[in-house]
């Protein structure tokens, strides 16, 4: 069971090309006291992710992305920190999420929506862990840079979703470890108007009567340079949650908490 919502989950890029934080984490000893920061500062759920999904982000192996996870969810499983925080393996490979799992990760974040890796079905049938199905414009993993035009974003993110969901349950997967993200920034589109609408429609996606993430911290769609970006992410966040979102992805943990403790 998951804690009362709103949820903050904090973000842990294992990645030497992240676009957020620029591989500041991607050293073992700094990213396990990241891990300790977070949960101090309220963090209910950590994002740990090996690959970044970026415009122009080289791919890289299952290999190579196992090798950068590996020593932190070793890490978390050995000194018994499941215990403290939900922890979630950001990745659509079937592989990573497996190792994740099988070392006591409570949580899938699969931007693709099982779209990215055919045996990813069968590793969340086996662990029934809960999953995070995320809209993307695009099919693959690699984000791109394409302006999207939509009638209605709402519709189409709707419809995605849906469909995925379905996907899932008739395979025999349970709704209620469901979570549906609709995608922010260059997974909506370059247009940045579109992310700022669907926070503002949040409330559309209740039909799906499933828990809303958002991941609008530090997105190209709040303008201005990355490190002036952690402001706009917390004002969206909170509009989020005042719209309907059960879990807030967010890189400054403690602003957030901040933020929301007071209101």
């Amino acid at each position: 069971m998951l804690p009362p919502f709103p949820l903050i989950m904090g973000i842990l890029n294992l990645t030497p090309d992240s676009f957020s934080d620029g591989g500041e984490f991607s050293e073992l000893k700094k990213a396990k006291a990241r891990i300790q920061e977070m949960i101090a500062q309220g963090a209910a759920i950590i994002d740990v992710g090996g690959e970044s999904t970026g415009p122009g982000a080289p791919d890289i192996s299952a290999d190579e992305e196992l090798n950068r996870v590996k020593p932190i969810i070793d890490f978390i499983s050995e000194n018994g920190l499941i215990k403290k925080a939900i922890f979630s393996i950001d990745t659509y490979k079937s592989v990573v999420a497996e190792y994740a799992l099988s070392h006591g990760f409570h949580m899938v974040n699969d931007v693709t929506a099982l779209r990215g890796d055919e045996n990813m079905l069968s590793v969340l049938l086996k662990y029934k862990p809960y999953i995070v199905l995320m809209y993307s414009k695009d099919s693959t993993a690699r984000t791109t840079r394409e302006s999207v035009e939509y009638d209605d974003v709402m519709h189409s993110v709707k419809a995605f979703l849906r469909e995925r969901m379905n996907f899932l349950k008739e395979a025999g997967f349970p709704k209620q470890r469901i979570i549906v993200d609709p995608g922010m920034g260059m997974f909506l589109s370059a247009n940045p108007k579109y992310s700022f609408e669907v926070i503002t429609r949040l409330e559309e996606l209740k039909t799906l009567e499933c828990p809303v993430l958002i991941g609008i911290s530090r997105k190209s769609c709040l303008g201005g340079p990355l490190e002036e970006r952690d402001g706009p992410s917390v004002e969206w966040s909170m509009k989020a949650i005042q719209n309907g979102a059960a879990v807030i992805r967010i890189h400054d943990v403690e602003g957030f908490q901040r933020v929301l403790k007071g209101n």
